[in-house]
Formats: C-alpha cells, structure tokens, sequence
C-alpha cells in the first residue's frame, strides 16, 4: 500500500464523509446566521458556494461509486473547488488580520452580481468590504475564513490522496 488512505478506506466512504463535513460546516453557517445573527459578507456566500460544491461533487461520488477514471474525476472536481475556496477564504483571512484603511461596507452579493456584469462584480467582491475584515466569531483563536481555510485545506488533500492511492491503480 503506497502513499495513501490506510484501514480499508474506500473513495466512497471518502466522498460520503466529505459530503457530511460540507453539510455540517453550511449547517453550522445557517445557525451562525440564523440563530447568532452573523449575517455573511459576500466572501462568506463565495466560500459558502465552494462548499456546497465540494459537498454536491462528493456525493454523486459516493453515490456513483465509480471506477478509477470516474473517481479521478470526482476527486480533481473536488480539488479544484478546494482550491477556489481555500484562495477566497486566504484572501478573506488576510483582509481580517491587515484590513484596509478605508472601510465600507459596500454592496451586498446579490446587489452586484445584479447590478454589474461578472467581470466587474467579482473585482468588487474581492475588494473587500468594510464587513469582510470584521472578525465577528472566533473558535481557538481562529476566524470563520481561517477555519474554512483549514477544511478546504483538507478538501483539497483528501481529493489528491485519493487520486493517488485509487486513480491511478494499484
């Protein structure tokens, strides 16, 4: 057994547990919003997307069960999601610990990608609003983008260890 996944793990039971930690993590941003009143800046909505992809990707994968060429493929779409939204979640991180000088708090999500063409809301939402670099919760000292920085981190590993160890054969 070279470089991989040890104890009989299976890529589905991998998929199956990335779906639950997505649906548990867009679980716990529900109650942060719903029930904390933390209402999401729209880096939040972005990771939460990515999450939700990642979460989408590794059930049909679960469900799928598929061979080497399918699980490759699931995997990369997995990494690359992660990926996305570990880049989105870095930058909001960073925004957090060195935030602009000016602070606004900007349009919302849904009022720009409403408003404006892609091309010029997305340039926008990475600007960062004044709520992007507020720090409204934080568990063993890390920030909600830091924590989702962390799982996609995992995301993103998982997604290559499975490649690795059952995409390209034993």
């Amino acid at each position: 057994m070279s470089g991989g996944l040890p104890f009989g793990v299976t890529p589905r039971r991998v998929f199956a547990g990335m779906f639950l930690a997505c649906a548990a993590l867009i679980g716990f941003a529900l109650y942060l919003q719903h029930a904390q009143a933390l209402e999401p800046c729209p880096m939040c909505i972005l990771q939460r997307y990515a999450f939700i992809g990642i979460g989408l990707v590794a059930l049909v994968g679960a469900l799928h069960g598929p061979a080497a060429a399918g699980t490759a493929v699931y995997s990369g779409l997995v990494a690359v999601l992660a990926v996305g939204g570990g880049a989105v979640a870095a930058w909001h991180a960073w925004l957090q610990r060195f935030p602009p000088k000016v602070s606004s708090c900007g349009a919302d999500l849904w009022y720009l990608l409403d408003t404006f063409p892609l091309s010029r809301a997305l340039p926008a939402i990475f600007q960062g609003a004044g709520e992007c670099s507020e720090v409204q919760w934080r568990f063993l000292g890390l920030s909600i983008p830091e924590w989702a920085l962390v799982w996609f981190a995992l995301f993103a590993v998982l997604a290559v260890l499975v490649i690795v160890r059952f995409a390209r054969g034993r």
